[in-house]
């Protein structure tokens, strides 16, 4: 139908509507204004050190800020929720892998859903043209969600809806079209603190993360050239990719339900990985093994290395 016989509501709607079908979760819309009090704190978080040595953090901070310095004639930013939930694996695995990587990487398969969906929109408004990233660039993507009312940012720092709790991933299209924004999303965290209480590296306070303390960060993200400090090392207690313990607590996830995508169900070569299977795994194996993992982010030096420090 063309936009010219549509007001932006229904064209909203339609957006939506079509970003469901193609098999994102949820959607919400924001504007296209600065970010300025989440580019402050995120700002002062890498001031701080907290982000260890994700150096990209320290850069494009303008863009963070306004998505106009991405696109200079943008309008609305449309945010969505991927959800990548398995069940629990009954398994006697001695070690464990955060639930995201049991299946294929998400770079893998939600760039073409984000593709597919700009299409759709440039049929609907042919005048259209957004830019889309999944972690793929320098947004506050939890930030655009929460403003979206997509989902709100808890205490654990992971983005958490009503409908799926927080086994989501995050996705954005930045447009040039105006479209009608959502309801800033409520914050439902409440007085729990169950996520905070559960790290066992207390790398949380409430709505702050200190990376160099987490798990997942000195899992994936520390280079395996870095050793994982001794203190922290000790409490790995057999994870050697990722973490879930602050999302496995909170009790939002409760609600979650197994993903439609087939992508990211367990996949045998993942779930079934033993102790014994990575320490002497040569690297052809790996690669045949980790093609189009997540796991592959850690290399196989890594992953070597937290199955030494986890001690499993």
């Amino acid at each position: 139908m063309p936009s010219n016989t549509m007001n932006r509501r229904e064209i909203t709607k339609i957006i939506k509507r079509k970003a469901i079908e193609i098999g994102f979760t949820k959607a919400g819309v924001t504007t296209a204004e600065p970010f300025d009090d989440a580019a402050d704190r995120f700002s002062a978080w890498v001031a701080g050190g907290a982000h260890g040595l994700m150096k990209w953090m320290e850069r494009d901070h303008d863009k963070r800020r306004d998505v106009r310095n991405i696109l200079p004639d943008a309008k609305s930013i449309l945010s969505l929720a991927v959800n990548y939930y398995s069940k629990d694996i009954e398994s006697n695995r001695d070690i464990k892998i955060s639930r995201y990587a049991w299946g294929t990487d998400y770079h893998e398969v939600i760039p073409q859903m984000l593709r597919r969906l700009l299409d759709e929109i440039k049929q609907i408004v042919p005048s259209a043209e957004g830019r889309y990233y999944s972690d793929t660039g320098p947004l506050l993507e939890k930030a655009i969600a929460e403003r979206a009312g997509v989902g709100w940012r808890g205490k654990h720092t992971n983005l958490i809806t009503r409908e799926q709790g927080s086994w989501v991933f995050l996705a954005e299209i930045i447009l040039n079209i105006d479209l009608e924004p959502d309801l800033l999303a409520e914050d439902m965290c409440g007085t729990c603190t169950r996520c905070i209480e559960a790290c066992p590296t207390d790398a949380l306070t409430p709505y702050e993360i200190d990376a160099t303390r987490c798990i997942a960060y000195l899992t994936i993200e520390l280079k395996p050239e870095h050793e994982i400090p001794a203190e922290l090392a000790s409490k790995l207690d057999g994870w050697i990719y990722g973490c879930d313990i602050c999302q496995d607590v909170c009790p939002w996830n409760r609600f979650a339900e197994p993903s439609a995508i087939a992508e990211f169900a367990p996949r045998e070569e993942i779930v079934s990985l033993t102790r014994e299977q990575i320490e002497t795994m040569a690297q052809e194996e790996y690669a045949e093994r980790f093609y189009k993992s997540p796991m592959k982010r850690a290399k196989l030096a890594g992953l070597k290395r937290n199955i030494k420090a986890a001690k499993v």
